[in-house]
């Protein structure tokens, strides 16, 4: 297990890291604004399922063929952009009919918005090779097995991701919640969210190489 120093170095060092904006930050606050708060908090959670799953990755060395194969980190990437665009053009396209149904199915409208913010973070790459560089240099090769070590460091990094990924829900989803009680605002709120997608899709499309990534 990690030492009581390497925890707060590396708690210290996360903190930073994920309060950078980045794709996963910008998802949480498209889908605040265009569903309100619970799609927000919906979204954060769903992205933080998704760091797990890069946790258990990069404990099994899944991170390690991710940064030797160009053709494996290109695939996933652009997959990822495909279904950003996809959302977004889904944004642009609902009309106020659209939200008052989901409205009346929250619990599964939930479950799909948590599900895409897992989606999401799992077909970013760059998270994957954020915690292949980041993670080995609070690893101690003489502190015991280094997949209970990145295992642990991963649980520190989720919840601090966790608890900053709920600040930003929240304040976007109460922004949402806002625009949602102006009718003749509503018809922006799926458009604001629409771009912000697209955007996000754009950021991923131009970010290449193998660099450490953001939440």
């Amino acid at each position: 297990m990690p030492s009581s120093g390497v925890l707060v170095s590396f708690s210290a060092a996360t903190i930073v890291l994920v309060m950078l904006p980045g794709p996963n930050l910008l998802f949480i606050v498209g889908s605040g604004i265009g569903g309100g708060r619970r799609a927000a908090l919906a979204s954060a959670v769903g992205v933080e399922l998704g760091t797990l799953v890069h946790v258990a990755a990069a404990a099994a060395g899944l991170s390690a063929i991710l940064q030797s194969s160009a053709v494996a980190f290109s695939t996933i990437k652009y997959l990822g952009v495909v279904y950003l665009v996809y959302l977004g053009i889904q944004a642009l396209r609902a009309t106020p009919d659209d939200h008052e149904q989901g409205r009346a199915a929250a619990p599964q409208a939930t479950s799909r918005i948590l599900a895409r913010g897992l989606v999401v973070n799992v077909l970013n790459p760059k998270v994957a090779l954020f915690f292949l560089a980041f993670l080995p240099q609070f690893i101690d090769a003489h502190g015991g097995s280094a997949t209970q070590q990145i295992l642990a460091l991963g649980s520190v990094f989720f919840v601090i991701a966790l608890t900053i990924d709920l600040i930003y829900a929240i304040g976007s989803g109460t922004l949402g919640r806002w625009l949602s009680r102006r009718p003749r605002l509503f018809r922006h709120q799926e458009r604001v969210a629409g771009v912000v997608y697209l955007g996000l899709a754009a950021f991923a499309a131009t970010q290449g190489g193998h660099k450490a990534a953001t939440t």
